[in-house]
């Protein structure tokens, strides 16, 4: 006859032994593609996708049927990417940084460029130019609109935020010591309703708070620990932020302030057992999470055989318990 004690002790081990698996996904066949950004049209309910390796502009759908929207070898590689509030437009970042298989020596590290796209026609609308802004490597990485539609781009090789105007114009908004590193700077970008940037820094992974009225002060958000590997960030409340990190530890972070973003704290995190694979950057479709596997370690192996299959990830948060500031 079993004693409780053994119950207790087989239920520990069973419990023990149930794997945790994925989070939801949404898998889609686009050969060789790798995206990078992944941003939720609400209106059309499908997910548009960058793509590092050929530049195409691609339309997921939840069933995961997988469409072309616009593609041209001439932009290299294609990164974060944006819905215009109007809804009818895509804003994406152009260049040649790293892993295009159309790279060549007159845009390798030198070409950054802000191209927008009409979502009806998959016609191309406007193409910026922003390489002539500073002197340099170039990689613009990520962007986003303010209220009032300006539009802000990191450069995460001269490490510098550019901004353009809805008519077009186009200046260096913000470019600090503190965001000069080696390699990858500064990442992903958001705006705060209350008149403000944050902004990672994959190689340093710290966060940065830039007012719009003063961006020559910028300030480093004090917060426990360091997330290096930083990429694609997500303001999803104006108190809490996803940011999704790489390079090894491939989990998205969520972060907490109660002083509007002067410090933060970690109060949730993916688990590795959801296995995403190299995560890029986020989305919110309604109330949840959704995160690109970008898969480029594959790129980052000489031996690994190109991916013909790609994930847009659910992000499931485990609550972290609160840690005081040191």
């Amino acid at each position: 006859m079993k004693t409780i004690r053994s119950i207790v002790i087989g239920c520990i081990f069973l419990m023990g032994c149930v794997a945790v698996g994925p989070s939801e996904r949404i898998s889609f066949t686009a050969p060789d593609a790798y995206p990078e950004g992944v941003v939720y049209d609400s209106l059309r309910n499908v997910y548009y996708v960058s793509s590092a390796r050929t530049g195409t502009i691609g339309v997921v759908t939840p069933e995961g049927e997988y469409a072309i929207l616009y593609a041209d070898s001439a932009l290299k590689s294609t990164y974060g990417l944006k819905i215009h509030p109007d809804g009818n437009r895509l804003f994406v970042c152009v260049g040649d940084a790293n892993y295009s298989k159309f790279t060549s020596a007159d845009t390798r590290k030198k070409m950054i460029r802000l191209m927008s796209v009409d979502i009806e026609s998959g016609q191309r609308l406007s193409d910026i130019d922003l390489s002539g802004l500073l002197p340099g490597n170039h990689f613009g990485n990520d962007l986003v609109f303010d209220n009032e539609q300006n539009i802000y781009i990191t450069d995460s090789y001269a490490h510098a935020i550019y901004k353009v105007t809805p008519s077009g114009q186009a200046s260096v908004f913000a470019k600090d010591a503190k965001f000069e590193t080696e390699g990858v700077g500064i990442n992903g970008i958001v705006y705060h309703p209350d008149g403000f940037l944050l902004v990672d820094n994959s190689n340093t992974g710290q966060l940065y708070k830039i007012a719009l009225n003063n961006s020559q002060h910028v300030e480093k958000v004090n917060i426990n620990q360091y997330f290096v590997g930083a990429d694609g960030l997500l303001l999803t409340a104006n108190n809490t932020l996803a940011m999704v990190v790489n390079g090894g530890n491939d989990k998205v972070y969520q972060l907490k302030t109660e002083d509007n973003w002067r410090t933060a704290r970690l109060c949730g995190t993916t688990l590795l057992q959801e296995r995403f694979t190299y995560p890029s950057t986020a989305t919110k479709n309604e109330d949840e999470v959704w995160v690109m596997n970008a898969k480029f370690n594959e790129l980052l192996d000489s031996n690994a055989v190109p991916s013909n299959i790609f994930a847009i990830q659910k992000a499931e948060f485990k609550k972290v318990p609160k840690r005081k500031l040191k």
